[in-house]
């Protein structure tokens, strides 16, 4: 967890050892991780649902990881996703190239584990400070200002309660990205007991209600949960 919030990290290596060292140590420190060995594969589960962070090898069958993390890159819906950089190589050049794509850190094999953790930590804590203390987000139509907590579309002011406003700004700042129930409950109810995916999906539909003409910005994923898109 970062800042009270579980955070989800992918990890694209064909070296199973490697890919399940990481998986186990990264889940011991409470993060959520998913496994990939290739680049296509996960780039898929990424256009359905990215994650907070990928630890990402550069050298992979198929589509290479530098060539993955052009394809991210070019995707604005997924500027906030963090990305470390995993090689074999040591060669300026290759730490360079990652570096203009957009890679947010670089780590040469053999690594220290704990180290990679320690990284993996620091991006992600930057990442949520960087989140939370912009002052306003736009969305398409949705103008959110966070200190006042105020909602706008379009320009004209609209009237959320205190847990509807928490809702958005939740997923408006993780948008394009899908959000399971678990995961609004969790980070949105704070795991309270009483709070059912059931209620999740009330205030979901209050919420479509009261943003009117751009309610269905907020999409649903069958049987996983919702993405705000404006993209339809």
């Amino acid at each position: 967890m970062i800042n009270g919030l579980t955070k989800t990290i992918f990890i694209v290596e064909d070296e199973p050892d490697i890919r399940e060292t990481l998986a186990y140590n990264l889940s011991q420190e409470g993060f959520k991780v998913e496994e990939f060995s290739d680049a296509e594969s996960c780039l898929e589960k990424i256009n359905k649902k990215a994650p907070d962070l990928l630890i990402l090898d550069l050298m992979l069958p198929g589509m290479s990881g530098l060539d993955l993390c052009k394809e991210i890159r070019a995707n604005k819906s997924l500027s906030n996703l963090a990305i470390i950089m995993l090689t074999a190589k040591g060669e300026e050049i290759d730490r360079i190239i990652g570096f203009e794509l957009g890679a947010d850190d670089y780590v040469t094999k053999p690594f220290s584990v704990r180290e990679l953790i320690l990284r993996v930590k620091v991006i992600l804590k930057k990442q949520t400070e960087s989140l939370e203390s912009v002052e306003e987000v736009e969305f398409g139509a949705i103008k959110i200002n966070l200190g006042a907590h105020e909602v706008s579309i379009n320009d004209d002011e609209i009237n959320l309660t205190a847990l509807e406003f928490k809702l958005l700004k939740h997923l408006v700042q993780r948008r394009g990205r899908v959000q399971t129930r678990d995961q609004l409950l969790g980070d949105v109810w704070g795991y309270s007991s009483e709070v059912t995916t059931r209620t999740v999906d009330t205030h979901i539909k209050r919420l479509r209600e009261k943003l009117g003409s751009v309610g269905d910005y907020i999409q649903t994923i069958r049987g996983v949960g919702y993405r705000l898109n404006n993209q339809g």
